[in-house]
């Protein structure tokens, strides 16, 4: 069988990519309720945007190679992403990290998949994204389940591998896939556990910064860390005001105080509003992010980096 390869990475067995962005973000809500999860903007670029970027730099491009999942606030999207990969539009509800590859499997078509979450924000400060997460990729036999890691403040806590939490990106076999219904499941319960105990699962280390962006707190902090702790204002934006440690999108209008805050697009802050530790939409919509997590620290109670939708993450075992 023909091999594969990209920039920093060759592996014995033809890969695609598949990126996950069915998830509800219930835990983002009421921001969700407008937009799905992979389109919400860190940095001033979306979240989708981010990982099929990183696909980019290992090489994985187009509709032939890369897959990106759809169900919930789907039409949006599937407008978005357009003809940079292929469209898998899930009926009725989300079908899960596993289902949603499931649904996939004739596309896949005995290739080896990498599998991001589209929630998952990884930044290196050594390497570009794509090049610093190719080791996941390089010297793989096709055999073996691989997934991206950091070590976790606990290496006994529930929902680790070999002592680490799983960071937003795994490489799997063909034959672990090829097998997988189009029906409701998760990956941790389909893939990961039973390689586990088979001797066939590799955690990758991750030296870079991960958020899973999956709560306010975390998702506030990942537009900070990408702000590059001072303050990423849309060359669009309007600010007759103060911002410190924010970051504000286009066309967004900062006439008060804003701190360490997100304005997404057409945001607006008043003369006399200070805006501190929240994001806000167009609109007024306003989410309070509480008390900010520092990467690479435990995730608060209740919460994973196992999948793309909450109900998965609550459920890790």
């Amino acid at each position: 069988m023909t091999g594969a390869a990209g920039p920093g990475w060759r592996a014995a067995v033809p890969v695609c990519a598949v990126v996950l962005a069915a998830g509800e973000g219930t835990r983002l809500r009421p921001l969700t309720e407008r937009l799905p999860k992979a389109l919400c903007p860190v940095g001033n670029v979306a979240l989708l945007d981010r990982a099929l970027d990183r696909l980019a730099g290992l090489g994985l491009t187009g509709p032939d190679r890369v897959a990106v999942n759809a169900c919930y606030l789907g039409g949006q999207v599937v407008a978005h992403v357009g003809r940079r990969a292929h469209l898998s539009v899930e009926p009725g509800d989300p079908l899960g990290t596993a289902g949603g590859l499931g649904n996939l499997r004739d596309w896949i078509a005995g290739r080896g998949v990498l599998v991001g979450n589209a929630d998952a924000y990884l930044a290196d400060p050594q390497a570009p994204p794509g090049p610093d997460v190719a080791a996941l990729l390089d010297g793989w036999d096709g055999r073996s389940v691989r997934l991206l890691g950091q070590p976790a403040a606990d290496r006994s806590e529930p929902g680790t591998f070999d002592g680490h939490r799983f960071v937003g990106l795994s490489l799997l076999p063909w034959h672990r896939v090829g097998e997988l219904p189009a029906t409701f499941g998760d990956l941790v319960r389909a893939v990961w556990r039973p390689a586990e105990a088979a001797g066939e699962l590799t955690v990758v280390p991750y030296r870079g910064t991960f958020f899973d962006t999956g709560t306010p707190a975390d998702y506030l902090a990942a537009n900070l860390h990408a702000a590059g702790g001072g303050s990423l204002v849309d060359r669009t934006a309007t600010v007759t005001g103060r911002v410190e440690r924010s970051v504000v999108g286009a066309g967004a209008v900062v006439r008060g105080l804003v701190t360490r805050a997100v304005l997404w697009p057409g945001a607006t802050v008043g003369p006399r509003e200070r805006l501190t530790d929240a994001i806000r939409a167009d609109g007024g919509m306003t989410v309070p992010a509480g008390p900010i997590r520092a990467a690479g620290t435990e995730a608060p109670s209740g919460t994973s980096s196992m999948g793309d939708d909450a109900d998965e993450r609550r459920n890790v075992p």
